[in-house]
């Protein structure tokens, strides 16, 4: 517990980079969706590998959670501190440790935030792909297994994290992956920690894939007569195998917010907003072959950008939707849901959601990364109303157990914290103990992150 020998002995190990002061503590105890908790006892600021392992140590000597953050913008309350503890701010371990270019892998320390890599690698040719929208740490995008808009063509968090430093609850440092393009060699550490939320250690060093910066990159937007073509064109699409980057989904609703929130002015329909990588020739090809599939689907109002600046602008308002959306509704929280379907499911689970959503009179604007079977519906309640926040969890509800119906998943990237945890039992069954006997033989104690993702 967080009596005054623990206090005076994490002090002792760090100084002014210890905060007990309550503006730090609730600035930490803050999370982006209607999901609270408590505020944790104190923050502190660690600078190197050897301070998380001792304060590792600490944790388990004492019995108090240890929760890791990053830059806070997680959705499902990965970082509260739900138990009260320690919350492991990782802001003073931001460096680039080495950039391998001729292998395409760099090293990163956790609290490096995605934007800043992208800046440190523009004169090597090579860029991090992983875009969840929000300018989040690396550390913490690997912790929820992160993906975004251009997980269509680039993968996920799962898929560019090489290998990772880890601190385990008892202090011990270890080591997963190598700089190999592959390996047979024993269980796939790497993957456990991907996605495990801080539960099972600390990540205090990442060695990510890299990609080559496309010669050319071509931005469009084009309006659809309803949501039921739109969904298809995107579900045709894929299946053509024409080699998206990103091809992203707004409805009405969202449309109207981000064109009132960043003075845009897109038709008042639903849209898809996509980007094309590659060689010149073949973007132009790729572009040709999607205008003839959206064609047969009534698109209309077809925009195109080539210019860095107007790709950003079209990109700046689909990455400012979530708070276009808060703005649309003064005053309002949002329960913002994530669930993920096979790409044939996805017409099914976005016109019933529609449905659910309209019987319930939750506004719910839908938008999501739909080229990977993946959407969010942002439920905006009042957060003084009780009826409406818990009509708009039993939407949630509804959402997730349609997802798993239809052969999906309770969350595509946001992962699962204390959020989603209930459904986990129905998603993953038996398997779910099996993540919990994996907790208890790694964290006995329970003191990393403790109340997320498992039993």
């Amino acid at each position: 517990m967080f009596n005054d020998a623990a206090r005076s002995d994490l002090a002792a190990l760090f100084g002014d980079r210890l905060s007990l002061s309550m503006p730090v503590r609730e600035a930490h105890g803050q999370s982006e969706s209607l999901v609270t908790a408590g505020l944790p006892d104190a923050v502190v600021f660690p600078r190197t590998t050897g301070e998380v392992a001792q304060l590792a140590v600490w944790g388990g000597r004492h019995r108090v959670p240890l929760i890791g953050w990053g830059a806070g913008t997680s959705l499902e309350g990965h970082a509260l501190a739900v138990a009260g503890g320690i919350v492991v701010d990782f802001r003073d371990m931001a460096a680039v440790l080495d950039v391998a270019a001729e292998d395409r892998l760099v090293r990163v320390q956790p609290g490096l935030t995605r934007e800043a890599l992208n800046t440190e690698l523009r004169a090597t040719g090579l860029f991090f792909p992983v875009d969840p929208g929000a300018n989040a740490s690396i550390g913490g995008m690997a912790a929820t297994r992160a993906s975004g808009t251009t997980a269509v063509r680039y993968g996920t968090m799962r898929d560019n994290v090489r290998g990772l430093e880890v601190v385990l609850a008892d202090g011990r440092v270890i080591r997963t992956g190598t700089a190999a393009p592959k390996s047979a060699s024993g269980y796939d550490l790497t993957a456990l920690f991907v996605g495990s939320e801080g539960t099972l250690g600390l990540i205090t060093e990442l060695t990510l894939r890299l990609h080559g910066q496309p010669e050319a990159v071509m931005a469009a937007v084009a309006a659809f007569p309803t949501i039921a073509a739109t969904v298809d064109c995107v579900i045709a699409t894929i299946q053509s195998g024409i080699p998206m980057a990103r091809i992203e989904f707004l409805d009405e609703a969202t449309v109207a917010a981000c064109n009132a929130y960043s003075g845009g002015s897109l038709p008042l329909a639903p849209q898809l907003l996509l980007e094309f990588h590659g060689h010149p020739v073949g973007v132009a090809e790729d572009v040709r072959r999607f205008q003839e599939v959206a064609g047969l689907f009534g698109a209309e109002n077809f925009a195109w950008a080539e210019r860095q600046e107007d790709r950003s602008r079209l990109w700046k308002l689909r990455h400012d939707a979530y708070r276009a959306i808060l703005a649309s509704r003064p005053g309002c929280r949002a329960i913002v849901t994530d669930v993920c379907v096979p790409i044939s499911a996805l017409a099914a689970a976005v016109a019933e959601t529609r449905a659910d959503i309209a019987a319930s009179g939750i506004p719910g604007p839908i938008l999501g990364h739909v080229g990977d079977g993946n959407f969010h519906a942002i439920l905006m309640v009042d957060p003084a109303s009780a009826g409406e926040i818990a009509t708009a969890k039993a939407l949630a509800g509804q959402m997730a157990e349609r997802a798993l119906r239809l052969g999906g998943t309770i969350t595509g990237e946001h992962g699962v914290g204390f959020g989603k945890r209930p459904y986990m039992a129905a998603e993953h069954g038996a398997g779910w103990d099996v993540m919990g006997e994996i907790k208890r033989t790694l964290d006995p104690l329970g003191v990393m992150n403790p109340g997320k993702v498992v039993p």
